[in-house]
């Protein structure tokens, strides 16, 4: 049975970086809800202009906004074999609605991997990371910065900023974090559906520990 795996930790633990390796060793599609709201705001929808707002002040988007937007994103015939939902949910209520969605399509339960991370190394990963425009890659200036300053070491692309990479949207986030999203760490873990993974270290180490959650888990 096709399975959705999400990925929790804070912002900046390298949870976009780590499902965009993963989804291409297990051959399935990666679902950045933070790629499709900045893409909708690009294209300036009524939608996309909300939350742009939001995630501007490093606030949290509305369930209204978001969670359609992730059901009509599972419901493409790429996702049959099964997803990495990476920025959904972040609370109870989206997870709920996750849970009946799942259940009315036809997915298993969700595996959730929650990548931890220290404060002090969230707020360094998150003011040095830069975003190729061209192809979405992501650098960090201190630990995995590009051959060649502001440029995309594949396709030579702009490395952008995001605008809310900033401290004091950081610590925004964070507690926002703190008390919006650790309650699903207790929601999960009451389903016996969380497994725990060390952030640390290199990113092919991090890689390895959640490869190897998941062939436990026999999702291959």
């Amino acid at each position: 049975m096709a399975q959705i795996l999400i990925f929790l930790g804070p912002p900046g633990a390298g949870k976009g970086t780590q499902a965009r390796v993963v989804a291409r060793e297990l051959g399935i599609p990666h679902v950045s809800t933070g790629d499709i709201l900045r893409e909708a705001a690009r294209k300036k929808t009524s939608l996309g202009l909300a939350a742009k707002a939001k995630m501007d002040k490093g606030e949290l988007v509305p369930d209204d906004v978001i969670s359609p937007i992730v059901e009509e994103r599972l419901s493409r015939p790429d996702c049959r074999e099964g997803a990495i939902l990476d920025g959904f949910p972040r609370t109870i209520a989206q997870a709920k609605f996750l849970d009946a969605m799942l259940e009315r399509v036809g997915f298993g339960e969700p595996l959730v991997l929650n990548i931890q991370v220290a404060t002090d190394s969230v707020i360094k990963r998150l003011t040095g990371r830069r975003t190729c425009q061209a192809c979405g890659e992501i650098y960090n200036v201190y630990m995995n910065p590009p051959r060649h300053g502001g440029i995309c070491d594949k396709d030579g692309g702009r490395l952008v900023q995001r605008a809310d990479d900033n401290e004091e949207a950081i610590r925004i986030r964070l507690k926002a974090y703190e008390q919006d999203t650790l309650p699903l760490i207790d929601y999960y873990q009451r389903k016996n559906a969380l497994r725990q993974v060390d952030g640390s270290g290199d990113p092919e180490a991090i890689t390895g520990r959640l490869l190897s959650l998941v062939k436990t888990h026999d999702y291959l």
